[in-house]
């Protein structure tokens, strides 16, 4: 089968499908992508320009889909040539967020279209106003609204969307739901699973040497920033420092910006809340390493005592699913993506994303209460064993791919629960808290 897959970031949300795919040496498998180092064997890269930014008249709730559109135009151009030289695919499956599909229809009329739906905005009651530390003016609602015109444009083109939780499926309006299905994404098990023995020697991340009888506390994102509750595991610190001297934390992330906006007056949110905390803080006992290379942050990760993972109602991050894989004694925001995945003293625990105090309480449960702090390990693995099992994910998307085109794909595990529209896995674990 030729699959043409599309992303700005090659290989983004399909690495493992396509890596999948691959290794079957069945299929012809072309990428379009803004250039990057990434390779996959067995998958062709097809770069493109990057587009002109948004021209500065446009008017500012306008810009997203004015460089959607400059991208839908040069990705649709770089698809015409493919056309041209003869290529025709059987599916094409991308991300609809930057709006790189939008054309594609025009070029091969009636070849199965796939997107990745990721989130659906609302200027209130999800995660823009969610933290009131940074009040929203609702002078920017129509800017919020207007985020969702690409969504708009990709749900009337004739094709399907996927989602990977249900929490991001509930916030597309009902009328589109029954367009996307819901497919929940896997984890390497074999790379992201508990290693005991890695407790017996030192480690050092960054500038930190983490001895055995240290206590290890861990926190992950993309970049360090209040979407991902960064002044929370900051504020939380002295708490922490004060009531255990033992403590060792490393925050990982990068100085950038995910989600959300940059600090009022610039720099960066590191450097905003070392000026608010920094003086209250043992910085002997906190390491930032920036991001670690994957190997690194598996082994932080199965070192950790006690992982913290935050975040707005927003998208979960893989690391998450990673951590639970990896059978770390997590402590969660109790907000909606997370409790999807926890379920507060059973394979986790979780914690009001405003409360410092007692975020550090939680993560003291799990550092002086061994008996619970190793059943929410083994929890948490036998969780991702039943649920983030990567076979499973690939024969559901597998599944899907073949409903689509009318075409079996070569022999691979059956799919656990049948895949199709809204509600085919709703029976599962994945349930919208």
């Amino acid at each position: 089968m030729k699959f043409l897959f599309v992303h700005q970031n090659f290989p983004g949300q399909f690495l493992h499908i396509v890596r999948h795919l691959a290794q079957s040496k069945q299929h012809d498998i072309v990428f379009i992508t803004e250039p990057n180092d990434n390779q996959i064997d067995g998958a062709r890269k097809v770069p493109y320009p990057r587009p002109p930014t948004a021209a500065a008249e446009t008017h500012i709730a306008a810009r997203e889909l004015d460089a959607a559109m400059r991208r839908a135009e040069v990705v649709g151009a770089t698809a015409a040539n493919l056309q041209r030289l003869g290529y025709q695919p059987d599916i094409i499956i991308g991300h609809h967020g930057w709006g790189e599909m939008l054309n594609l229809r025009d070029v091969w009329p009636g070849v199965p279209l796939l997107g990745y739906m990721e989130f659906y905005y609302e200027p209130e009651g999800i995660d823009v106003g969610f933290d009131p530390e940074f009040p929203i003016n609702t002078n920017d609602f129509p800017r919020i609204r207007a985020k969702n015109a690409v969504n708009h444009l990709a749900l009337h083109l004739g094709g399907e969307g996927l989602t990977p939780t249900a929490w991001q499926l509930s916030t597309y309006p009902a009328w589109a739901r029954d367009q996307i299905n819901l497919l929940p994404e896997g984890v390497n098990l074999d790379v992201c699973q508990p290693n005991p023995e890695i407790r017996q020697a030192a480690m050092v991340i960054g500038d930190m040497t983490i001895e055995p009888a240290d206590k290890l506390v861990t926190y992950v994102a993309r970049d360090l920033e209040p979407y991902r509750g960064f002044p929370l595991i900051m504020r939380t610190i002295p708490y922490l420092q004060k009531a255990r001297p033992d403590v060792r934390i490393v925050i990982v992330g990068g100085d950038g910006i995910s989600y959300g906006n940059a600090p009022a007056g610039g720099g960066t949110w590191r450097e905003r809340m070392m000026r608010e905390v920094g003086d209250q803080i043992d910085l002997n006992r906190v390491a930032f390493p920036g991001r670690l290379p994957y190997s690194a942050y598996v082994q932080m990760m199965q070192r950790s005592d006690a992982h913290v993972y935050l975040t707005y109602p927003f998208v979960a991050s893989w690391s998450l699913r990673e951590a639970l894989a990896m059978g770390c004694a997590i402590v969660g925001s109790d907000t909606q993506p997370v409790r999807e995945f926890i379920t507060d003293g059973e394979n986790g625990l979780l914690a009001s994303f405003f409360d410092p105090a007692g975020l550090a309480s939680r993560i003291r449960e799990l550092l002086e209460d061994a008996a619970l702090n190793q059943r929410l390990r083994s929890n948490a693995r036998q969780y991702a064993e039943a649920n983030l099992s990567m076979p499973a994910y690939l024969a559901l998307f597998r599944a899907l791919i073949e409903r689509m085109t009318g075409t079996a794909l070569s022999p691979a595990p059956s799919p656990r629960r049948p895949v199709g529209r809204r509600g085919a896995l709703a029976a599962g674990p994945h349930t919208a808290g």
